[in-house]
Parts: C-alpha cells; sequence; structure tokens
C-alpha cells in the first residue's frame, strides 16, 4: 500500500499532544506522528495529502446501535415527523402503491413518534384496517419498544383477545378486544417474527446502510441484538467480505448457543471485518413510553414507575454466564430502578464467583442513571453509554414525564466525566441517525429542540464529548490499543472535517461537514 503522509491541518490525535503536524501511514496503519519534514525523511515516496487547513482526526466508533435495523428501515415506510393519522395513511398508501405491493404481504413502518402527532396518541386497529385491508401491517415507535399493529398482523402473529401478556411486555386491549398497540417484550418479541425482505434486497439496503455509516465518520459500528435468524444474514455478510467497516454483534444472550454455532471463527475476533463482542440483555423499556424502571413515580402516575423485563435472580444468572465465559455483557437500561438492578447483582455474581474478571459491562443508554449511581459504577468498573442525543430530540417529553428537575439530570454526563467514569455517546441507529457530530454538539450544548438549555450543569467540553466516541469507545471494545487516537502502530482509521470542533462556537459544531472517512488507509466515503 502506498504511503501517505497528511500535512497542512489541524491534525487532532487525542493523545496527551493534542495536536501533531504531519501523520504518516502505510499498511493499514499509522506509521509516525510528528513534524512534516521528519516525518518525510526517508518517506520521500509517500503521497502527499494537503488538508487545506481541514481538520483530520480519528475517526467515529459507534459505540451502540443496529446496524441492520438501520439497513431494512431503509426498505420500510418512514413516519419521521407524520404530522396527524391522515398522514399516515396516506405515506403507507404511497408505499403500497409506489412498490407494487402484492396482497398479503407484510408492510412494515418505523420511525413512529406519536408526540408530532396532532392526536397526540397512537391509532387505533381499526384505522390501520381501513389503511392496509389486504396487508398485515405493524407499526414501530421511534424507540423501537413499541408499536401497533392490525387486525391480519395480529392474525399472521397468532395474537387475539384470549393471549396473555407477555412477561415484561403488555397486549393492550379495551373491553377485552384488541386496540393494535404492543409494548415491550409484546412487540419486541413479536416484531423479530415478521418475515424479512428477500436476500437481495437486504444485502443492497446493507451497503447503502453502510455508505451511511461512513458519511457521518463512522469505521465501527455495532448490531446491538444477535438473535438466530439475523445471525444466519451476517455469517452470510462475514463470508461475503461486502463489510469495508468493522461490524460488532452482541448476541443474545437467552439464545447465546443458538447463534454462537454460527458464527465460527468469529467470536473475538475479526472475520472480513465482523465479529461478536459479547452478549446483551433488556432490563427495562423507554422513558418515552413510560416503562422505563423507576425508583420514583412517573409525573402525574402516582404509584407507577413501571416494571422490570427480568427478575433479579434471572439477571444474576445470565451475569454468571458471562463472567464464566469472559464475554462483555450490554444491558439495556433507561431506568434509575433497572440500572440499581445491574449494579446489585452485577455486584452479587462477582463475589459469588469470586472473580476479578473484568469484562467492561455496559450500561446501555443510561438516561435516567442517578447521579448518586455514579460512584458505584466506577468502583464495579461498569462503562454508562448515554444516549445524550434524548436532550434534544425528546428533552420535552422527558420534563412531561420526570419534571424539569428531574429531566435536567438525565444523561449525566459531567457528574460522569467528574467522577472519572469513562463513557461513550451512540444514536441507538435507526432511532435516530448515526450522527456523532450532533450528537458532540448535545452533549456539549444541552439544547432541546426550542433551544432551552436542559440541564446546563451537565454540559460537558467539546473535548470530553470528542473523546466519548473515540477513545472512550475504543475502551469499551476493548480495541484501545488499535482505534480511538492518532498514535504509532494504531490503525489508519481516521476522518477529514471541513472545520475544528475545538475551534468553532459550540452550536456550528452540527454543521460540520464530514468530508472524508479512512478506514484502515482505504478512503471509504469522500463527500462530492
Amino acid at each position: 500500500m502506498t504511503k501517505k503522509l497528511f500535512y497542512n491541518g489541524d491534525i487532532i490525535t487525542l493523545e496527551d499532544n493534542l495536536y501533531a503536524d504531519a501523520v504518516l501511514v502505510e499498511n493499514g496503519k499509522i506509521l509516525s506522528v510528528g513534524k512534516k519534514d521528519e516525518l518525510l525523511n526517508g518517506n520521500e515516496d509517500a503521497e502527499m495529502v494537503d488538508l487545506q487547513g481541514n481538520t483530520l482526526m480519528p475517526s467515529f466508533i459507534d459505540a451502540h446501535s443496529h446496524f441492520f435495523g438501520y439497513a431494512n428501515s431503509k426498505l420500510q415506510v418512514s413516519l419521521e415527523d407524520a404530522v396527524d393519522f391522515e398522514d399516515i395513511a396516506d405515506r403507507i398508501k404511497s408505499f403500497i402503491e409506489k412498490n407494487d405491493i402484492q396482497k398479503g404481504a407484510w408492510i412494515t413502518a418505523n420511525n413512529f413518534d406519536y408526540n408530532t402527532l396532532a392526536e397526540k396518541t397512537y391509532p387505533r386497529i381499526d384505522f390501520l384496517d381501513k389503511i392496509a385491508p389486504e396487508n398485515p401491517l405493524i407499526i414501530s415507535n421511534k424507540s423501537g419498544h413499541n408499536g401497533v399493529a392490525n387486525s391480519l398482523a395480529m392474525k399472521e402473529l397468532g395474537i387475539t383477545n384470549d393471549t396473555p401478556d407477555p412477561e415484561g411486555g403488555v397486549i393492550f386491549k379495551e373491553n377485552g378486544e384488541l386496540t393494535g398497540y404492543l409494548e415491550e417484550n409484546a412487540f419486541i418479541n413479536n416484531v423479530q417474527r415478521v418475515p424479512m425482505p428477500s436476500t437481495e434486497e437486504l444485502m443492497k439496503a446493507v451497503i447503502k446502510a453502510q455508505d451511511d455509516y461512513a458519511s457521518y465518520g463512522i469505521t465501527t459500528m455495532q448490531e446491538g441484538m444477535v438473535m438466530p435468524l439475523l445471525a444466519d444474514l451476517l455469517a452470510y455478510i462475514a463470508h461475503s467480505k461486502m463489510l469495508k467497516l468493522d461490524y460488532i454483534g452482541y448476541v443474545d444472550i437467552k439464545e447465546k448457543d443458538k447463534v454462537l454455532e454460527k458464527m465460527q471463527g468469529c467470536v473475538k475476533e475479526y472475520h472480513n471485518h465482523f465479529k461478536i463482542g459479547g452478549f446483551k440483555t433488556f432490563l427495562d423499556g423507554s422513558p418515552q413510553a413510560r416503562t422505563a424502571y423507576m425508583r420514583t413515580d412517573y409525573k402525574g402516575q402516582e404509584g407507577y414507575r413501571a416494571y422490570p423485563v427480568m427478575s433479579e435472580e434471572e439477571l444474576e444468572k445470565q451475569i454468571e454466564i458471562a463472567l464464566k465465559e469472559n464475554m462483555q455483557l450490554l444491558a439495556h437500561c433507561n431506568g434509575d430502578a433497572a440500572v440499581a438492578q445491574y449494579l446489585e447483582q452485577y455486584k452479587i455474581a462477582k463475589e459469588k464467583l469470586n472473580t476479578t474478571e473484568d469484562i467492561r459491562p455496559v450500561i446501555i443508554h443510561a438516561q435516567l442513571i442517578g447521579v448518586d449511581q455514579l460512584p458505584e459504577v466506577k468502583r464495579l468498573g461498569m462503562i454508562p453509554s448515554f444516549f445524550v442525543g434524548h436532550v434534544y430530540h425528546w428533552g420535552h417529553i422527558h420534563v412531561e414525564n420526570f419534571g424539569l428537575d428531574r429531566a435536567s439530570k438525565i444523561s449525566p454526563t459531567k457528574t460522569a466525566l467528574d467522577e472519572g467514569i469513562k463513557f461513550t455517546f451512540h444514536q441507538d441507529a435507526p432511532v435516530i441517525e448515526p450522527n456523532m457530530l450532533e450528537t458532540i454538539w448535545i452533549a456539549a450544548a444541552r439544547k432541546m429542540k426550542d433551544g432551552t438549555v436542559l440541564g446546563e450543569n451537565q454540559r460537558i467540553p467539546v473535548l470530553a464529548a470528542i473523546e466519548a466516541v473515540t477513545k472512550n469507545a475504543a475502551y469499551q471494545y476493548f480495541e484501545e490499543d488499535i482505534k480511538g487516537t492518532i498514535k504509532e502502530n494504531k490503525l489508519a482509521d481516521l476522518v477529514i472535517l471541513d472545520k475544528n470542533p475545538l475551534k468553532v462556537d459550540i452550536d456550528e459544531i452540527r454543521n460540520i461537514k464530514v468530508l472524508e472517512t479512512i478506514k484502515e488507509g482505504n478512503t471509504v466515503y469522500k463527500a462530492k
């Protein structure tokens, strides 16, 4: 591979010496960092890459998303920013007509958020039946934790008026009749059973989705929940050599044996850019849907704190499995009661096994983690991965659900920073776009959509926000020796930006453009 020498721009290393004059890359790795003239000595054959005043820094690392879900969403009806029920109906009917959807074929819609609708509620099953009278239809909430389905979808899924609620979920009924609304495990377990598009369609969507991630400056992405059916497709993707970005999957711990037998050669080691990084479990729901498990009551619902997805005993057993097999465990925790459950059972499992094994367990989302819980998080070596984008995208919903004071403490990043905790950020795509620069801006500005600041004392410096999606994310993946900073012998995973996020006004950060994304020395995205 040709040597490349990058120079004439701001080069942010994220090492002790924050800036460098030039970087020399060869064979997919960073060969040297230093002064341009010194690096050229003996490397006169290097290709000179003039940054022209732009900024070079480590590429972004996706700490948590559902990449395949993001790819699949490109084959679905988007209800992003739908304004009312009729808008939803028009979009779905147009999708049916435009794509010549045949009678009996499944239709799925995503990015639904009733908070944006004039009706401020979910459409009922009878309305959905009118939209798609000949097709099973299921609509996913933006959070991925609930949704609605029409009668044909309920029939195909085997859900009737007599179907009992699953553990950790609710099938909503009125007067004994289905309303169409499914919550938590009643939705999550069933949406997994919806037939997938053809392999050809899916692979085209995967290629497009991978290009999208690269366009955001990302070179490592995540599959946040690998179940048996998805495992077959991931194995196909890995063996097809279609990946140009690193892709790390986390296996549903309840299905680990079925999945791992299909992932031979990919467990904790890359095979054609894909590997299994550990296990995943769910402990609660979504704060927007009032299903995040809380230690205090939801505003306006005295005595209601939502509910856990599993018992303490079951969680402790899952943690034991992860520790015994030395596999990292990612646990979906939004509410502080769910976090408390995770902290306590992890501590019990470690003591029971008398192990010093460090699996760097991750608290996914950590939306409503209490500041009082952070010292224990640090003591146990846990990593909060904050979905800090909630401040902007759903801050007003948090205020409605928890009151201003409690809402101001969501994603308590400044307190975590002061505690010396390594934390990461993520976008949970396809919940929102994997836009790292927007996330950095949100963490530093803490502004809601109306411009109001939510939790001013939890703002963090821009540098700390950048570290959360680079060096800290590398640490989360046990890859700090090869990724996350610009340092000799690390992978040449880089991004070129049109402005330096450390030198512009905070509100300008969200408008910075990704000019080029480089994976192991090769350009995988270049702005046109």
